[in-house]
């Protein structure tokens, strides 16, 4: 996801038709469907999975970690393979990297569940990176169209999926194993519709896929805020899809309901990604914004604090669901109108992506290990707090009207 900056500023050569536009179209909504349903559905599934094979909360919390730093280590790499073998073929070996990861997974075992797992960030990697460019080299004219259908309907499937693994897991009567492996159906469809664009090629830019030298850009200021930015915002959205429901489930809501609470928070933040863009566009100077971005965010998750007020729970998930909404799209555009060419937006867009990921991978792990070790959930909420108010310092340096 966090690669959508470059479908702004990438400058591929223009392929205004394509074989199949229709199924071009309704494949990429298909791969958007799939790219974060197997992240989204594993947060209320935690109880289960962690009883039933033993797992420390804080070894839970790899099962969000890992995927991450599967993001970090392979988006460097992803934009070579593009450009070897053609940006539609590597999509399609995405999805079978995900269609054997999703099974794998659900297999029962520990190895398997971490290998699966693992497998799964390497193919959305590849979603990651290659979707914002293809959008942009198959429709020129409709690139931002393109790209706003796949993130809402990528969003959308996600929130879905926080808010059915529950009810099949258990209405269903399939298990945790089974709710987690049933999001392989939707990669099936997506292969059988993907199928006739393998047969394309499109060539991933080779501003992308060479690179240029990232010395001046790791020694900027800006960059770094930039990049902080990213990373801390990416940090609290994976602290948030991991553990909200196991919160939510202490303070005395049914594993069901607290699902669906993520959903909701999920599906509140559409609307705010969609508009922080646009805000962020007409404004010279974008501080204002991440301050009040940031003051949401913290405001949420100090209203999780206290516990029995009904009223207060849902202005909390709410106040979470714009600010993570706002912050992710708004952590694109920086990379986008920081950047004073091409080359330079697709080198911050590198940095902040393998930096910012190895950061918030950190997240889920830890706040999991904080559970652990305190066996209360006061701790890793003011952990939250307090990163929220570093993503205000950090945003307050990447909003200013300067570029790197």
């Amino acid at each position: 996801m966090n690669n959508q900056a470059l479908s702004h500023v990438a400058e591929p050569k223009a392929k205004p038709a394509t074989p199949s536009p229709v199924l071009m179209v309704v494949g990429i909504i298909l791969i958007a469907f799939a790219m974060r349903s197997p992240l989204t559905s594993v947060g209320p599934l935690v109880g289960s999975i962690r009883s039933d094979l033993g797992l420390s909360n804080g070894m839970s919390g790899m099962l969000t970690t890992v995927p991450l730093l599967a993001f970090a280590l392979f988006s460097p790499l992803v934009p070579t393979v593009g450009h070897r073998f053609g940006a539609e073929r590597t999509l399609f070996a995405g999805l079978l990297i995900l269609l054997i990861g999703i099974p794998l997974r659900s297999i029962g075992s520990i190895l398997a569940l971490f290998a699966g797992t693992a497998l799964i960030g390497a193919g959305i990697a590849i979603f990651n990176v290659l979707l914002p460019g293809l959008a942009k080299q198959r429709f020129p004219q409709k690139a931002g169209l393109m790209t706003s259908v796949y993130t809402t309907a990528m969003s959308t499937c996600a929130a879905l999926a926080s808010g059915v693994s529950i009810p099949l897991a258990q209405k269903g009567h399939l298990g945790w194993q089974g709710s987690l492996a049933f999001w392989a159906i939707m990669v099936v469809i997506a292969l059988l519709v993907w199928l006739p664009q393998i047969r394309s090629r499109g060539d991933i830019p080779s501003a992308q896929a060479k690179g240029a030298s990232l010395g001046k850009l790791w020694s900027s200021r800006l960059a770094w805020q930039v990049t902080l930015f990213m990373g801390l915002q990416s940090f609290i959205f994976y602290c948030t899809i991991s553990w909200l429901p196991a919160i939510l489930e202490h303070q005395g809501v049914g594993s069901g309901t607290a699902g669906w609470l993520l959903s909701l928070v999920q599906l509140i933040s559409l609307p705010a990604s969609f508009l922080a863009p646009v805000l962020a566009g007409r404004l010279a100077d974008q501080r204002l914004m991440t301050v009040i971005i940031g003051a949401m965010s913290l405001s949420g998750f100090a209203g999780l604090l206290i516990e029995g007020n009904l009223a207060l729970l849902i202005i909390s998930l709410v106040l979470l669901g714009l600010a993570q909404g706002a912050s992710i799209s708004l952590a694109l555009t920086f990379i986008v109108i920081r950047s004073s060419d091409v080359r330079e937006a697709a080198k911050l867009s590198g940095m902040a992506q393998s930096v910012g990921y190895l950061l918030s991978a950190v997240g889920p792990m830890f706040i999991g290990f904080l559970y652990d070790m305190t066996h209360a959930w006061a701790y890793p909420i003011w952990t939250l707090i307090i990163v929220s108010v570093l993503l205000i310092w950090s945003g307050i340096g990447a909003g200013r009207n300067q570029t790197i």
